[in-house]
Protein backbone atom coordinates (compact mmCIF):
# COMPACT_ATOMS: atom_id res chain seq x y z
CA UNK A 1 0.00 0.00 0.00
CA UNK A 2 2.86 2.36 0.79
CA UNK A 3 4.36 1.73 -2.64
CA UNK A 4 1.08 2.69 -4.32
CA UNK A 5 0.85 5.88 -2.27
CA UNK A 6 4.46 6.76 -3.19
CA UNK A 7 3.62 6.33 -6.88
CA UNK A 8 0.48 8.46 -6.56
CA UNK A 9 2.24 11.27 -4.72
CA UNK A 10 5.13 11.33 -7.18
CA UNK A 11 2.87 11.39 -10.26
CA UNK A 12 0.57 14.00 -8.74
CA UNK A 13 3.55 16.14 -7.77
CA UNK A 14 4.99 16.13 -11.29
CA UNK A 15 1.63 16.96 -12.87
CA UNK A 16 0.86 19.68 -10.32
CA UNK A 17 4.29 21.28 -10.72
CA UNK A 18 4.09 21.27 -14.53
CA UNK A 19 0.59 22.77 -14.39
CA UNK A 20 1.74 25.50 -11.99
CA UNK A 21 4.84 26.21 -14.06
CA UNK A 22 2.76 26.54 -17.25
CA UNK A 23 1.28 29.78 -15.88
CA UNK A 24 4.71 31.29 -15.26
CA UNK A 25 6.98 29.77 -17.90
CA UNK A 26 4.92 27.87 -20.50
CA UNK A 27 7.98 26.90 -22.57
CA UNK A 28 9.76 25.40 -19.56
CA UNK A 29 6.56 23.61 -18.50
CA UNK A 30 6.15 22.24 -22.02
CA UNK A 31 9.69 20.89 -22.01
CA UNK A 32 9.22 19.35 -18.56
CA UNK A 33 5.96 17.76 -19.64
CA UNK A 34 7.57 16.39 -22.80
CA UNK A 35 10.36 14.75 -20.84
CA UNK A 36 9.71 11.08 -20.33
CA UNK A 37 9.87 11.54 -16.54
CA UNK A 38 6.73 9.54 -15.95
CA UNK A 39 7.97 6.81 -18.29
CA UNK A 40 11.36 6.67 -16.59
CA UNK A 41 9.77 6.41 -13.16
CA UNK A 42 7.04 4.00 -14.28
CA UNK A 43 9.53 1.65 -15.95
CA UNK A 44 11.63 1.55 -12.79
CA UNK A 45 8.55 0.99 -10.61
CA UNK A 46 7.27 -1.71 -12.97
CA UNK A 47 10.50 -3.66 -12.72
CA UNK A 48 10.74 -3.06 -8.98
CA UNK A 49 7.19 -4.31 -8.49
CA UNK A 50 7.22 -7.32 -10.85
CA UNK A 51 10.93 -8.21 -11.23
CA UNK A 52 10.23 -9.31 -14.79
CA UNK A 53 12.76 -7.98 -17.30
CA UNK A 54 10.86 -9.35 -20.31
CA UNK A 55 7.61 -7.68 -19.26
CA UNK A 56 9.40 -4.41 -18.43
CA UNK A 57 11.20 -4.47 -21.78
CA UNK A 58 7.90 -4.94 -23.61
CA UNK A 59 6.48 -2.04 -21.58
CA UNK A 60 9.43 0.19 -22.56
CA UNK A 61 9.07 -0.77 -26.24
CA UNK A 62 5.38 0.04 -26.07
CA UNK A 63 6.20 3.49 -24.72
CA UNK A 64 8.75 4.06 -27.48
CA UNK A 65 6.14 3.22 -30.13
CA UNK A 66 3.42 5.24 -28.36
CA UNK A 67 5.33 8.49 -27.87
CA UNK A 68 5.40 9.65 -31.51
CA UNK A 69 1.86 8.38 -32.08
CA UNK A 70 0.55 10.23 -29.03
CA UNK A 71 1.96 13.47 -30.42
CA UNK A 72 -0.86 13.38 -32.98
CA UNK A 73 -3.02 14.94 -30.26
CA UNK A 74 -1.19 18.24 -30.77
CA UNK A 75 -1.58 18.42 -34.57
CA UNK A 76 -4.93 20.28 -34.55
CA UNK A 77 -3.42 23.03 -32.40
CA UNK A 78 -1.09 23.84 -35.30
CA UNK A 79 -4.19 24.65 -37.36
CA UNK A 80 -5.36 27.53 -35.16
CA UNK A 81 -3.94 30.12 -37.61
CA UNK A 82 -5.58 28.45 -40.61
CA UNK A 83 -8.98 27.35 -39.24
CA UNK A 84 -10.89 29.48 -36.75
CA UNK A 85 -12.40 27.04 -34.28
CA UNK A 86 -12.66 27.14 -30.52
CA UNK A 87 -10.33 25.42 -28.09
CA UNK A 88 -12.67 22.48 -27.49
CA UNK A 89 -12.92 21.76 -31.22
CA UNK A 90 -9.14 21.51 -31.49
CA UNK A 91 -9.05 19.45 -28.31
CA UNK A 92 -11.74 17.07 -29.61
CA UNK A 93 -9.94 16.67 -32.95
CA UNK A 94 -6.75 15.88 -31.06
CA UNK A 95 -8.60 13.35 -28.94
CA UNK A 96 -9.98 11.63 -32.06
CA UNK A 97 -6.46 11.48 -33.52
CA UNK A 98 -4.98 10.04 -30.33
CA UNK A 99 -7.73 7.41 -30.15
CA UNK A 100 -6.89 6.41 -33.72
CA UNK A 101 -3.22 6.38 -32.72
CA UNK A 102 -4.04 4.01 -29.86
CA UNK A 103 -5.45 1.43 -32.28
CA UNK A 104 -2.45 1.86 -34.57
CA UNK A 105 -0.21 1.36 -31.52
CA UNK A 106 -2.04 -1.84 -30.61
CA UNK A 107 -1.57 -3.17 -34.12
CA UNK A 108 2.15 -2.26 -34.20
CA UNK A 109 2.71 -3.92 -30.83
CA UNK A 110 0.93 -7.07 -32.02
CA UNK A 111 3.33 -7.50 -34.95
CA UNK A 112 6.52 -6.73 -33.01
CA UNK A 113 8.46 -9.68 -31.62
Amino acid sequence: MGFTILKLVLAAGIISFASWLSGKKPEAAGFLTALPLVSIIAIAFSYWQHHDLEQTTRYARSILVAVPLSCLFFVPFFLTDKIALGFWSYWAMGLVLVIMAFYLHQWIMSVLP
